[in-house]
């Protein structure tokens, strides 16, 4: 069965209240047919990109990450990269039509 437009908003307002990793979790329990389609991969300069097909609730759901560092230039300083969720995008497979 898939999401209509109501249900898929519902998940964009669940998701955006999450870090990434809850959200990576609760889309991977969401359908037992889930497919990663990229695992941040840059798509925008400084913008990390994570999408998640629910085949089975004919969804795709896009998990955007900014980079947040506090990094002076300093090589003795420097940490490992941070992330933040920034943006989620939710919208319907092609087979999707409700």
């Amino acid at each position: 069965m898939y999401l209509n437009e109501r249900e898929r908003d519902k998940l964009l307002q669940d998701l955006v209240k999450m870090n990434f990793d809850q959200a990576r979790r609760k889309l991977r329990r969401m359908d037992p047919k889930v497919k990663l389609r990229m695992f941040r991969t840059v798509q925008n300069v400084d913008e990390w990109w994570t999408r998640y097909d629910l085949v089975g609730l004919g969804t795709s759901v896009t998990l955007i990450e900014k980079r947040v560092d506090n990094w002076d230039g300093d090589p003795s300083n420097r940490e490992h990269a941070k992330y933040e969720l920034h943006r989620v995008i939710v919208e319907p497979m092609p087979g999707n039509r409700t």
